[in-house]
């Protein structure tokens, strides 16, 4: 697996985050039983910078915790079987599968591991579960895709003893 982190900012975090990101992407590709290796890029950023993008690509104007840009299309969430049949979803380089993108927001990260009453950790790492779940399909527009969602969320991260 190949993590490309890139950050933005300054970064403010008490723990390893770069390792608790690829712990986490490992967790959630190895939980899905996705058969590639894979690539992900993850981008950290103020609130500022998470702004313009929502702005641009969502048309929604202003900052969010996180931005998931997959590159990989389904047919089904989770179902990775139609995935060899474009060569485009591969790096030609490397050979790993290039699932997409994740932006997060260095301090809606704090903001939000206050509110919610949880570690920044935590925070960190469930934000990237669940981008990593955009990335292989899952989204949450209706109530049914949003309880599977979180159940898988909380599977990962419950795996990876990164709890409330």
């Amino acid at each position: 697996m190949t993590l490309n982190l890139e950050e933005e900012v300054k970064i403010e975090f008490d723990f390893d985050y770069k390792e608790v990101a690829r712990v986490v992407i490992e967790e959630a590709l190895d939980e899905e039983n996705f058969p590639f290796e894979a690539e992900v890029s993850l981008t950290l950023v103020d609130n500022e910078r998470i702004h313009e993008i929502n702005k641009e690509f969502r048309g929604i104007d202003r900052p969010t915790d996180v931005l998931s840009f997959p590159l990989i299309e389904y047919n089904e969430a989770g179902v990775f079987d139609h995935i060899e049949d474009n060569d485009d979803n591969f790096n030609p380089d490397t050979g790993e599968a290039m699932l997409g993108d994740i932006i997060i927001s260095q301090p809606k990260v704090f903001e939000q591991a206050e509110s919610y009453g949880h570690s920044v950790k935590r925070e960190y790492a469930f934000l990237i579960t669940h981008s990593m779940l955009h990335l292989m399909g899952y989204d949450h527009m209706t109530e049914e895709e949003a309880k599977v969602m979180e159940s898988k969320q909380k599977l990962i991260l419950d795996k990876l003893e990164i709890t409330r």
